[in-house]
């Protein structure tokens, strides 16, 4: 207990430690009102606001996301006017916004001796990947008339959130806990759960005393975290000392779905497999383990490296996207800010196998005449592995259109992979290292009780079936062949048309086989978008999406599915669905040309040049309305499950098209 306690204060020290310098501000940013006396019974009111580095706010003239003051009901004053900008904006990306700091202003005109301004500020603040949620502050200022002196020195109130930069503590304790919260939910991801059964199976046989089991495991925790921390504060270092925005999210895009690391993660998930089903051991060779012994004092650490080493290239594909917005922040001049994150999140992460790690060696204590039991977890871990092993060939086979994995094909082989789980369980199946069964307990009667449910609840998705609980595992389903759906978007049961009132066809459909979600109708190019929107007089709902976004098949499910949104989308929307994944070659006459002057001829590549650039936003699933003209009518919407958020968003984008129909 002492080394494990040790451990642990060890890895609360180090994140503390480095914690302190960071910067963390609550909101994008915070702001200050000023009244001065300009006339004997005029005042004018500044309003000056304080924006965090990296960020950036809009003029009062912004379409979907202006800086506004509103006041309360006037009482001994009234406006005079509008809101004016003092400050002058610069372009960033074609529009107008603040960075650093903006002031604005706003005449009142007293009609009574004293009165008490109120109102409140509204604002959202963008980075280069997304905008933050609408943030507003009230605020209240006493003013006097001008015979009183004091008046005339003016008043000034500010508003109670950390002023940009100085990193109040509230702030900086919010950023750590939102790191962490990440890290543990990383767990339950499609590709980090299935490293817990390695995890298990290979320090089962890695310690000789319970004091080693315990150290080896800190080790294994230790190496994950160094693994995420030490790259990431490395590019900062480089990024700083070299300049501009040079890094970018690639590297994680090209983890996550290119088909080389793909295959790569899939081939150790099946080796995995096996070798828990009996057909041989693991090994690292001697001369790799000898040169890691060498160096670092013990044996061992060679083997513990390389599983560390698995479980941060695997996890890759599931925590790219967190690492990435790391990385995108550390481009814009917050040197502490992503090492902190990381550091937290790292830390959170590697916990749960830490501990993991730790329990093969108290498993031992009682292990007496259990052998044949821990096989049979080994057993039943490979038959997981089997399963999960296909999603990364699945995220392959969706970049790349290989047709391999439809969605009946990837249930056919669950379907028999967890039914012979099932007739293993009930001693129906031995393997090479399994004891004779002649009896089996009530707890794998149980798990094959449980087993056979999961099977009989996957049959129906082999005929359409959703099988929500398993969006994020299963290919999309459209790649499915019988399926039906009807006039609403939805399935009934066998492929049929597309709904009623569908667009006409997308060129690149057809060019590059590509298929919107839940029997949709649209297109996936803004050009094609913003032309049938032209056409048919509706607004542009911007889909922007990816093949092997987890979160984004959770979303078709949990969403989509539901007939209100379905209705919406179908009647209401042109739809335009944008792939950052996709591995299609494009035609020369789509190439797309950055300011750079470099030439982007994959498809993929392109949308996701084109979403950074445009809209700001570098991870997927991100929602966005446009108008017929292409122009911007709502803030951007993430993965977010709540289906009453969702339609909200989609009718508060037709209430702001509507609105700009009556305005013209």
């Amino acid at each position: 207990m002492r080394t494990t306690r040790t451990a642990l204060a060890f890895l609360a020290a180090l994140l503390f430690s480095v914690a302190l310098p960071a910067q963390a501000p609550e909101a994008t940013a915070s702001w200050k009102v000023t009244a001065n006396a300009v006339s004997d019974n005029e005042y004018e009111l500044l309003f000056t606001a304080s924006i965090v580095d990296g960020w950036h706010i809009y003029t009062t003239a912004h379409q979907f996301n202006p800086t506004e003051v509103v006041f309360d009901s006037p009482a001994g004053y009234e406006p005079q006017g509008s809101l004016e900008q003092v400050t002058e904006p610069v372009m960033f990306e074609g529009q107008e916004v603040f960075f650093g700091s903006a002031q604005f202003r706003w005449r009142v005109l007293l009609t009574q001796p004293e009165a008490t301004v109120k109102g409140e500020i509204t604002w959202s603040g963008c980075n280069d990947q997304f905008c933050a949620a609408p943030e507003s502050k009230e605020f209240s200022v006493t003013l006097e008339s001008p015979a009183d002196a004091a008046a005339s020195e003016g008043h000034s109130t500010e508003i109670s959130d950390p002023e940009a930069g100085t990193g109040g503590g509230k702030g900086l304790w919010g950023l750590i806990l939102e790191a962490i919260l990440w890290g543990f939910a990383m767990l339950l991801t499609p590709c980090v759960f299935p490293m817990v059964p390695m995890t298990i199976s290979f320090f089962m046989k890695q310690s000789e005393t319970p004091a080693q089991g315990r150290l080896k495991a800190f080790i294994y925790g230790l190496f994950i975290v160094l693994l995420y921390t030490l790259p990431i504060c490395a590019i900062i270092g480089i990024t700083l000392l070299v300049g501009g925005n040079s890094v970018t999210a690639d590297i994680f895009n090209w983890l996550a779905t290119h088909w080389l690391p793909n295959l790569l993660f899939f081939i150790i998930f099946m080796v995995f497999a096996a070798s828990f089903f009996g057909a041989f051991e693991i090994e690292l060779p001697s001369s790799l383990t000898n040169k890691s012994d060498a160096k670092s004092g013990g044996k061992g650490l060679g083997g513990i490296f390389f599983m560390a080493l698995t479980l941060v290239l695997v996890s890759f594909s599931c925590t790219g996207p967190i690492v990435g917005t790391v990385l995108i922040k550390s481009t814009q001049g917050e040197f502490w800010t992503p090492m902190v994150t990381m550091l937290a999140f790292s830390v959170a992460f590697a916990l749960p196998f830490t501990v993991l790690a730790m329990f093969p060696s108290l498993l031992k204590k009682i292990k007496g005449k259990s052998g044949g039991w821990l096989n049979s977890v080994k057993v039943v871990l490979g038959f997981i592995e089997v399963a999960l092993g296909f999603k990364f060939l699945s995220v392959a086979d969706q970049t790349y259109h290989w047709g391999l994995l439809d969605r009946e094909v990837y249930l056919a082989i669950w379907i028999v992979v967890f039914s012979l789980m099932g007739f293993y369980l009930l001693g129906k199946l031995r393997f090479r290292n399994d004891d004779p069964l002649e009896k089996i307990s009530v707890t794998r009667l149980a798990l094959a009780i449980a087993t056979f449910s999961f099977v009989v609840y996957m049959v129906p998705g082999m005929w359409g079936a959703p099988l929500k609980a398993l969006s994020g595992y299963l290919p999309p389903m459209e790649t499915q062949d019988f399926v039906v759906w009807n006039q609403a978007g939805g399935q009934t049961g066998a492929m049929t048309a597309a709904p009623s009132g569908a667009a006409a066809a997308s060129d690149y459909s057809s060019r590059y086989d590509l298929k919107l979600p839940m029997g949709f109708s649209g297109y996936f190019t803004l050009e094609e978008g913003i032309k049938a929107a032209k056409e048919q007089g509706k607004p542009i709902f911007v889909d922007i999406t990816g093949h092997g976004c987890v979160n984004c098949r959770e979303m078709e499910q949990r969403v989509w599915t539901d007939p209100k949104v379905q209705e919406i989308l179908k009647d209401e929307y042109v739809i335009v669905a944008l792939y950052t994944d996709d591995k299609s070659k494009l035609r020369e006459e789509d190439w797309v040309t950055t300011e750079n002057g470099k030439v982007l001829k994959e498809l993929g590549r392109a949308n996701s040049y084109l979403v950074r650039n445009r809209f700001g936003v570098n991870a997927q699933p991100n929602y966005i309305i446009l108008s017929p003209e292409g122009e911007q009518l709502t803030a951007p919407r993430g993965y977010n499950l709540s289906v009453d958020g969702f339609v909200g968003f989609l009718e508060g984008g037709l209430e702001k098209f509507r609105g700009q129909l009556q305005g013209n």
